[in-house]
């Protein structure tokens, strides 16, 4: 008999209702049910129930990453969980996940997806969700790529060079409104500059080397 983890995460920790219907996002029962539903008709038995509240998104999940020290341990034969979205953040994440449970021995079953990794048919499922990750993966790379070295012979995609612009002013007008009285924030103001620009700029002048 196989010993099943099965994985549920809700995104928050409160429930909410729609009628007399407790929220699916919000009540981890919703998945769970089906999912204990499942193992029965696969005549599995449940090993452990992992959880967690918190969203999809996050880098770490407590209830995650126990599992996934669980499976490293050979603790269990499969992971059954609701839907891609409620195990994994991201492809690549999913991809990487699958790959390490199949390195272990572990099966891998979505009820939403309706994929099972036990199977052909799941197996064949899995080598295109890894095939699209890694054109995915080549894609973002190609246009970093690209983008560095349109960077690096023009500068930005307008031509112009890389980093905060020069304020463009006439040093001979900061100097002469200078010496009238002006405060610095008054010459700043009036030539459309920085205070800290107008001193930088008025102190290079005053040097006698240059």
């Amino acid at each position: 008999m196989k010993r099943v983890a099965m994985y549920v995460r809700v995104s928050t920790t409160s429930k909410s209702r729609k009628g007399d219907t407790v929220a699916f996002d919000q009540d981890p029962a919703v998945q769970e049910v089906p999912l204990r539903q499942l193992i029965v008709q696969r005549g599995w038995q449940v090993h452990e129930v992992y959880s967690d509240r918190m969203s999809g998104s996050k880098e770490r999940r407590p209830g995650l990453d126990r599992l996934m020290a669980d499976a490293k341990r050979g603790r269990f034969d499969v992971v059954v969980v609701w839907r891609f979205d409620r195990f994994a953040r991201s492809v690549r994440q999913l991809v990487n996940a699958l790959e390490e449970f199949r390195g272990l021995g572990i099966d891998f079953v979505s009820h939403q997806e309706a994929v099972d990794t036990s199977t052909p048919m799941g197996k064949a499922m899995f080598t295109m969700i890894a095939a699209m990750a890694e054109f995915e993966r080549s894609l973002i790379c190609e246009r970093v790529m690209a983008g560095i070295e349109h960077a690096r012979q023009r500068g930005t995609k307008s031509g112009k060079a890389l980093g905060r612009p020069r304020a463009i002013f006439r040093r001979d007008k900061a100097e002469e409104l200078r010496k009238s009285g002006k405060s610095w924030r008054e010459i700043a103001d009036e030539l459309g500059v920085g205070v800290t620009t107008v001193r930088r700029v008025f102190d290079q002048s005053c040097r006698p080397d240059l």
